[in-house]
């Protein structure tokens, strides 16, 4: 195997080292949007009923993608721009940039729920704040990450073949006062997107250098406490930014969450976003417990209250170090873009979704390790050109990632180990070569064509011998795009393509199930493959209004899942999604925004099984909608909404969820002086409802051995306030 990965890696190295005049990254591309990544299928809970583990926790056309160009309040100022030509830069209809004064200017509660600027996403948490979110877009529950990409400062979220889950992206480590901008791009339609973005991805970037020193503190229900301290200053030739948050919190559950997070950045920068360089070292550490989600009947028949738990050593600890650099130059021969990172991260989870359904003693709970040491690099070029009058662009680029990956599964009470279901060292890297042409062909008309090849390949050392082993795979996916346009501030769009994601690597080497050393299990594929297609629209033709209307389809040939909970691998069934989302920006006054977001998805496997055709945790209806006000200095306040549809939680449609519509609010002063005071309000009307809601078999005691399949709900806080305080120097 080491053979196998010396050679991917010396034709990374080589690649890079041709295409290097050729072969950039542009990030935090004011004009372009960054690739969309997409999860994959879901990760699910412990047992459901029958045979399935419960699914949880899965010109105009760049003008308009972009909603604001004003800079954040606390940044703004110098994130990487993009050098590419506007004009030819890939695009979709549902493609867009959010800056971080749009991201700041709602309230929300966890650094996650940031991330539901982006139209169409829901992003919520069944467990303790410590634990990745889990996010659903375009019709899947995309559990911790699968199949939605999302890079932070350039550096990849999601974690393969991950101890809780495939794709796992825990961005807890996020400071969103420091956000420059959120890149959106959805569908497997762009070349330079490769690994769990065939949903989406999202691309967020940092700030180079803050407008104003800042300094937050803020306070509210719950024991919420939160400090930040964030500044930047002249170094030599360069800038240097530095930010602390620390943060402490216990949350409304009968258990308190007991948060104890700390978080740092610091950069270096020179030059600018098209000649210059930037350091970056990040840290973060965070424990917690955790209130899971817990059978309604326990609810019901009144053993807890609805904030209530069945076992009160839930939780974890993670922490995470990085570092990061971005490079760029601009030349007679086009535009180069090199990043580089390293990081080290570590997660402990306990967790006890079936109580004593498996083990009626000493009960369910199971510790997941995950540890890890990974790097890897982007390497872009883009370079103009003409053939026979026609303006093109051409961009090249090579992308490569090894993971160095300790990750076990272990049977536990109240975090006292009892055995080992499996205890694995895994070396797994992969290799992505991409390149496209954007041509103009005429005035109105101009396409993108583009191809990706992406090799996998690892090696896994088991604690049980029969599962280790190696595995490889490759896979070429052509995409291409056409806009129309613009007539009348409108134009056309539409793109289609190939993607993939990858599975938990064990899967691929997998050969006896780890719980019993003996039953045989099938291997499953490394690649899965997905095919989209998207039509859309995107108009400024009413003052002050840009709205865009997109109709789009995926299919997955199949949502293979490896269930961080059991050890296993789990297929499941072919997969096609139909949707159309509808998103909308209007700014009647200079001191107003309004924003409505509607998106629906019609989910279904696309085989036939008595079972049923509905997919578990897919929602068919979300939207989203905010009002915000205000100017730089004076009153200014917000209000949002955010619904979240009713879900099929069996593939017979026979149990469902409850829907969900949650208003945040906040209203503050800005004072000449820079002094800030802000009240947020968060689940304004106190709604009684639940941010997740899952269907499998439990077992409380007393209860038939073969257990109760039950709905599991984790609720909705209840109605909170925090005040913060906050001044600029």
């Amino acid at each position: 195997m080491r053979g196998a990965l010396l050679r991917v890696f010396s034709a990374a190295a080589s690649s890079a080292l041709c295409a290097l005049p050729a072969a950039a990254h542009e990030r935090n591309a004011a004009a372009e949007l960054p690739p969309v990544t997409v999860a994959a299928a879901d990760n699910q809970h412990p047992k459901q009923p029958a045979r399935r583990k419960p699914q949880k926790d899965r010109g105009l056309s760049n003008q308009a993608a972009a909603r604001t160009d004003s800079p954040t309040e606390t940044g703004g100022a110098t994130g990487a721009a993009s050098a590419d030509s506007p004009a030819l830069q890939p695009t979709a209809a549902s493609a867009i940039r959010i800056t971080g004064t749009e991201v700041n200017a709602v309230p929300f509660s966890r650094p996650g729920e940031a991330l539901e600027v982006v139209p169409g996403l829901i992003v919520t948490q069944h467990s303790g704040e410590g634990k990745a979110n889990q996010y659903f877009l375009r019709g899947f529950n995309l559990d911790h990450g699968t199949d939605l990409a999302i890079s932070v400062d350039g550096m990849p979220a999601n974690m393969p073949t991950h101890g809780h889950g495939q794709g796992y992206a825990d961005i807890n480590f996020l400071i969103p006062e420091l956000i420059q901008s959120v890149n959106v791009r959805k569908g497997p339609y762009f070349a330079d997107q490769g690994d769990f973005a065939s949903a989406g991805a999202v691309a967020i970037d940092y700030v180079n250098k803050l407008p104003h020193n800042i300094a937050e503190l803020t306070f509210g229900s719950f024991g919420y406490r939160r400090a930040l301290a964030a500044g930047s200053t002249a170094v030599g030739a360069g800038t240097l930014l530095a930010a602390v948050e620390a943060n402490k919190y216990d949350g409304p559950w009968e258990v308190p969450d007991d948060v104890r997070k700390l978080n740092g950045v610091l950069r270096y920068s020179q030059g600018t976003a098209t000649d210059g360089l930037t350091l970056t070292a990040m840290a973060y550490s965070n424990g917690w417990n955790s209130t899971d989600q817990v059978p309604q009947r326990a609810i019901d028949q009144g053993l807890i209250n609805r904030l209530g738990s069945l076992d009160p050593t839930d939780g974890g600890t993670s922490s995470r170090f990085s570092l990061s650099s971005n490079w760029a130059q601009s030349s007679a021969y086009g535009q180069t873009n090199v990043s580089a990172y390293v990081v080290r991260s570590d997660l402990r989870l306990f967790n006890n979704f079936t109580y004593f359904l498996d083990n009626p003693v000493n009960g369910d709970q199971f510790s997941q390790l995950d540890r890890r040491s990974f790097g890897g690099f982007d390497a872009r070029h883009a370079f103009d050109w003409r053939f026979a009058g026609l303006e093109s662009r051409t961009r090249v680029g090579v992308q490569s990632r090894y993971d160095d990956i300790h990750v076990g599964l272990f049977k536990t009470e109240q975090r006292t180990w009892l055995s080992a279901v499996r205890d694995d060292r895994v070396q797994e890297g992969n290799v992505g070569l991409w390149t496209d042409t954007t041509t103009h062909w005429n005035s109105w008309l101009h396409t993108t064509v583009g191809i990706r090849e992406d090799v996998f390949a690892g090696h896994v050392f088991s604690d049980t011998p029969e599962n280790s082993g190696n595995a490889q795979a490759s896979m070429a996916s052509p995409k291409a795009g056409l806009v129309l346009g613009p007539w009348y501030k409108t134009e056309f769009y539409g793109n289609a393509g190939y993607g993939l994601h990858s599975n938990d690597i064990r899967g691929a080497t997998i050969t006896v199930d780890p719980n019993d050393k003996t039953t045989a299990l099938d291997r499953v594929p490394l690649l899965v493959r997905s095919r989209g297609a998207e039509l859309g629209i995107r108009t400024k033709v009413i003052e002050g209004l840009t709205s865009s209307l997109a109709v789009f389809v995926l299919d997955f040939d199949s949502e293979l899942l490896f269930v961080g909970d059991a050890g296993t691998t789990e297929p499941s069934r072919p997969s096609r999604r139909v949707g159309v989302e509808w998103t909308n920006q209007y700014k009647p006054l200079p001191w107003m925004t309004v924003d409505l977001d509607v998106a629906q998805t019609h989910a279904r496997f696309t085989d036939f099984d008595p079972a049923g055709a509905r997919i578990p945790g897919a929602p068919a209806w979300v939207a989203s909608g905010a009002i915000t006000l205000g100017g730089e200095t004076g009153w200014f306040g917000a209000l949002k909404a955010r619904y979240f549809g009713p879900r099929p939680l069996i593939e017979d449609d026979s149990v469902r969820s409850r829907s969900s519509l949650i208003f945040n609010a906040r209203a503050g002063y800005r004072f000449d002086n820079g002094l800030r005071v802000q009240l947020d309000v968060l689940n304004l009307f106190n709604a009684q409802t639940n941010q997740i809601e899952y269907y499998y078999l439990s077992r409380l005691p007393g209860e038939p051995i073969d257990g109760v399949a039950d709905r599991h709900v984790h609720p909705a806080e209840p109605l909170a306030v925090r005040l913060t305080v906050a001044a600029r120097f």
